[in-house]
């Protein structure tokens, strides 16, 4: 990896149309917007218990704020490196707030009962990863060149590992109710084929119209994804409780299935940039 494009870059305004370095930055910011919500209402079925409970919803805030300052300075004011170091600041500590909030996420049954119920606990141990998959993004938006296939590749990269922890989180998830659905394991399949063709278009250098078929399997995760929130909110409206939010926060998460279209955009963004280099 290699930074010297960053301090290369000319410091006026880029077209956003464009700019793929952009799109990512754009798709960071929002993610990091929508976790504090999504942080907020899943820590609050325990009432925040521990304080530490806090520091992701403070620091996903916080993140937000500090790279739409960057943004705006490098697009506006031309300082590039401003926008490079304040990415670089938050893209560590995102990693590094990832990884601690697996280790205190697995301070729970799994490490005292070890039984294969445990395991369906997995999506909440690794939810954090969604701090370090961000972190890593901004790294590489700095540090390989947009115009590279290695840009390309490390941005799909990162799809994938979404992707994959969706086939895991569906998989775990829905295995709590013992798949009491048919139709529960629609996001397993469709995360495993997600899976599948993007490994190919990583691993291998393919045609522009495998690129097109890509880009169809995405469109299939978008819906899966939509569907899917549909249902647990459904779900959630219909379970006893006293109140809308209480049933959000011990029922079906309705968030999780945005996963699904969340990472299409990030995929999209990558098979669009991997297309200049594909035959």
């Amino acid at each position: 990896m290699d930074d010297r494009s960053v301090r290369r870059a000319p410091p006026v305004a880029i077209d956003w149309r464009g700019d793929h370095r952009l799109w990512v930055e754009a798709f960071v910011v929002f993610n990091f917007a929508a976790l504090v919500g999504d942080i907020y209402l899943a820590h609050s079925g325990n009432s925040f218990r521990r304080a530490s409970e806090y520091i992701p919803v403070v620091f996903s805030a916080a993140a937000a704020v500090i790279l739409t300052l960057g943004v705006f300075l490098k697009e506006r004011r031309g300082f590039v490196e401003v926008w490079r170091d304040l990415g670089y600041f938050v893209g560590w500590l995102s990693v590094a707030v990832g990884l601690a909030g697996v280790v205190l996420h697995l301070d729970s049954s799994f490490f005292y009962e070890r039984t294969i119920r445990s395991l369906t606990y997995a999506a909440p141990f690794a939810a954090p990863l969604a701090f370090t998959g961000l972190g890593l993004l901004l790294i590489v938006n700095r540090m390989v060149d947009p115009r590279t296939i290695e840009w390309a590749q490390w941005v799909l990269l990162l799809a994938l590992g979404g992707f994959a922890g969706n086939f895991v989180f569906s998989l775990t998830d829905h295995a709590e109710n013992g798949f009491f659905r048919a139709v529960e394991w629609v996001p397993v399949a469709s995360s495993a084929f997600a899976v599948s063709f993007l490994l190919a278009a990583l691993l291998t250098r393919v045609e522009r119209r495998f690129l097109a078929l890509c880009t169809l399997v995405l469109g299939v995760q978008a819906i899966v994804g939509v569907a899917g929130f549909a249902f647990h909110l459904l779900a959630d409206v219909r379970q006893p409780g006293a109140t809308l939010f209480e049933r959000l926060i011990t029922g079906a998460p309705p968030g999780a299935p945005l996963l699904f279209p969340n990472l299409v955009v990030l995929g999209l963004i990558a098979l669009w940039a991997l297309r200049n280099h594909a035959y």
